[in-house]
């Protein structure tokens, strides 16, 4: 029988709802699929967690905050592994080191370093439903580490890989991957496919259907994920590594971010300037920079703008004034009340004048384009906010997605 590994949704936040999601994995049994399913935690036991742990210390042991963080999704497969076995089906739940999941520690970040799947492939041969605590696993000491944000996705790839998955499933509250946000874009269409490099794209400017963690390990491992509802049985959208294009369509999607802040930094000349030791001095700090404008210009002063997130502005301008002798430059400016709005499509490497294009409509929409970025199959600009919304149905229309086919 095929192995099909599915990500669960928080749809597992009441007794009702994990019922329905029990019938749903029966489904998939009933078909003739070896199932194991990922949860992630429950939010409302996190909350009541850690306000016992603040209560007990403010200042609680890197080490206990993970095990304690570990305990929600514990809790949830448990709870979806009784509700399956009551419906008269064989499941198991699995902790993170029952399910053989090793991670390590890179830059702060915990990461997946390998699985031995075999206790995975013991239960699945026993004809049991194998639920998963994702976002965990041990180090090389045996100390249980929690991944964060992203981490209940790629746990459920890292498995498919390990057990030879058809594919991995990701139960969202939408159905499947759309052109745009159809909150916003109301003439939005679902995809019935797209590529692993342009999910990567969409989901890193903002589009929240999977984390781009987890994408980016479907790519190195080559397994295909279906995008789906966790509410509806209906067909959802493949992402893979090629894709039939729908109509040809050279723009796929258009995404968009809000509460951009734009940055300027001036020197008094271009040998005061270096561009390594301030990006080095932010990134020391977490200060993710997107966009990079440079001006040298004869007779004017040289310039450097970037965008930054919202929430990482009070940080940079700190760390900008704490730094301004070593760093050399003159003065720093920035501008709120921005946004981004990007394109994206696997099909402009072939197809030139897509941008000339995209910049010709929001010329004529009279939309104010204040810094730009592009990349083989991407390209963002940065607009007023107040006319995000504006540029990405104008940007939607042009590219003419509302024809995609669901």
């Amino acid at each position: 029988m095929p192995n099909i590994v599915v990500k669960i949704d928080s749809t597992v936040a009441t007794p009702e709802k994990i019922e329905k999601i029990a019938d749903r994995l029966i489904e998939q049994k009933n078909l003739g699929n070896n199932i194991v399913a990922v949860v992630p935690p429950l939010e409302n036991l996190e909350d009541r967690l850690l306000q016992f742990s603040q209560i007990l210390s403010d200042n609680s042991s890197e080490r206990e905050q993970h095990a304690l963080n570990s305990l929600n999704t514990q809790v949830a497969s448990n709870l979806l592994a009784i509700s399956l076995i009551k419906k008269g089906v064989k499941a198991i739940s699995l902790n993170g080191w029952q399910a053989g999941i090793e991670v390590a520690k890179s830059n702060q970040n915990v990461l997946i370093a390998g699985i031995s799947h075999e206790h995975i492939i013991e239960h699945l041969s026993n004809d049991e439903i194998v639920i998963v605590a994702g976002s965990q696993g041990v180090d090389k000491n045996r100390n249980i580490l929690e991944m964060g944000e992203g981490g209940p996705e790629t746990t459920a790839v890292a498995i498919g890989a390990a057990i030879n998955a058809e594919h991995v499933e990701i139960l969202t509250v939408q159905d499947g991957i759309y052109t745009a946000d159809p909150r916003v874009v109301k003439q939005a269409r679902k995809l019935k496919q797209i590529t692993y490099d342009e999910m990567l794209e969409l989901a890193n400017l903002g589009a929240s259907y999977i984390h781009p963690r987890a994408v980016e390990l479907a790519k190195i491992v080559e397994i295909p994920i279906v995008v789906r509802s966790s509410t509806e049985n209906i067909e959802g959208t493949m992402i893979k590594g090629e894709v039939d294009m729908e109509r040809n369509l050279i723009v796929r999607g258009v995404a968009y971010e809000a509460d951009i802040i734009r940055l300027t930094v001036g020197y008094d000349s271009y040998e005061q300037s270096s561009l390594a030791d301030i990006f080095t001095t932010l990134a020391e700090h977490k200060i993710d920079v997107d966009i990079i404008v440079q001006a040298v210009i004869d007779g004017v002063k040289p310039t450097v703008s970037f965008s930054i997130a919202k929430e990482d502005f009070a940080e940079a301008i700190k760390v900008l004034e704490k730094n301004k002798t070593v760093l050399g430059f003159s003065f720093a400016d920035f501008e709120v009340g921005l946004a981004k709005v990007s394109i994206v499509g696997a099909g402009m490497v072939s197809n030139p004048g897509v941008a000339a294009r995209m910049f010709d409509r929001l010329r004529n929409e009279k939309i104010l384009v204040k810094m730009v970025s592009t990349s083989e199959i991407k390209v963002s600009v940065v607009v007023p906010q107040d006319e995000m919304v504006r540029a990405a149905n104008v940007l939607h229309d042009e590219f003419n997605l509302m024809e995609v086919i669901a």
